[in-house]
């Protein structure tokens, strides 16, 4: 069968599926505090319905996926899904991004499933600063389910840093630090305009050189690294004799789009071809017609842009789509 191609050549064999719109925790770029309005139970695609979204693009060459969130691991028995798609043919690599705080109950379960590795949300090593990120959260928790993540041999295990002026920054090297002697994968991502975080992004962006300028003031040296299992957009590096890495995504200053081999379902059941824009189709009614799961994927592909413009958003200039309305929480990111 023709793959799935869109109309830049761009063949996309990965789909980040959102299973909820809920999370234990309410980080600031994410959630609001208070109001949220979560979708009903009923409107969340069920673990069968996602299995037949994925079995028919199976043979489309889809061979990777990613569960996503709000927070995956709120999902009951998480792990049943994992292990439904796994068992597809074709699929080869299934990955979990997570905040961490239930892996020491689940890593281990998730990895006998059939998942390959994780990224966890880590956006300061500090209590006090962490709680404040994100509403409340503990971590020391996360730094255990990083603990529980490595004994279960879910790796490489790779920590997303989301970088915010005045927040965050004065950590850059608290977590290169940690690559010295342990390989971890650390990535440092650019605050993005999504959703919620659309309106005050712009007193937090910071370009991702900084990170850079912090190793040299560090009197440290860096040399590329090499390819990590899943490494998508990020540019990594490495502190020359450190065991792990670190990487910088840039989807705002330097966008990746060019390369980008991804579709997002969400949790409601929506096909996005673009993170960014607002365009989307509904297929959760389709998913006992696997034909016609395939054509609404074509259709959503036949409509992606060339990129998604975040820059011009930066610079306060007119963009040629709408930017979605959706949080980050809502589309899985």
């Amino acid at each position: 069968m023709q793959p799935l191609t869109d109309p830049f050549g761009r063949i996309h064999d990965y789909l980040r599926i959102s299973v909820t719109d809920r999370c234990n925790l309410r980080c600031i770029y994410c959630m609001p505090a208070e109001g949220m309005q979560f979708q009903p139970q009923d409107e969340i695609m069920s673990y069968e319905e996602i299995t037949a979204v994925v079995k028919a693009l199976a043979p489309l060459g889809l061979r990777k996926i990613r569960l996503t969130g709000g927070e995956p691991l709120v999902r009951k028995d998480l792990e049943k899904l994992v292990a439904m798609l796994a068992a597809i043919p074709g699929i080869d690599d299934i990955a979990l991004t997570t905040n961490g705080l239930m892996l020491p109950a689940k890593a281990q379960l998730l990895k006998e499933a059939g998942l390959s590795r994780v990224n966890i949300s880590l956006d300061s090593l500090r209590q006090e600063r962490f709680s404040m990120i994100t509403r409340g959260g503990d971590v020391h928790k996360v730094l255990q389910g990083i603990e529980a993540a490595d004994a279960a041999g879910l790796h490489p295990i790779k920590l997303n840093v989301v970088l915010m002026k005045g927040i965050n920054d004065d950590e850059i090297k608290d977590f290169i630090s940690l690559t010295l002697n342990s390989p971890l994968n650390v990535r440092f991502i650019e605050y993005m305009p999504i959703g919620s975080a659309s309106d005050s992004w712009r007193k937090s962006y910071l370009p991702l050189e900084t990170v850079l300028e912090a190793c040299h003031e560090a009197g440290w040296e860096t040399e590329e690294a090499h390819m990590i299992a899943g490494n998508g957009p990020s540019q990594n590096r490495r502190v020359i004799g450190a065991q792990g890495t670190f990487g910088l995504i840039h989807p705002v200053s330097d966008h990746f789009c060019d390369n980008c081999n991804r579709l997002r379902l969400t949790a409601d059941g929506h096909i996005k071809a673009c993170l960014y824009w607002s365009d989307e189709y509904h297929v959760r009614p389709l998913t006992g017609d696997p034909e016609a799961m395939q054509a609404l994927f074509r259709k959503a592909l036949g409509n992606k842009p060339a990129n998604h413009e975040m820059a011009l958003a930066l610079e306060q200039k007119a963009q040629s789509h709408t930017p979605t309305v959706r949080r980050m929480s809502q589309i899985g990111g």
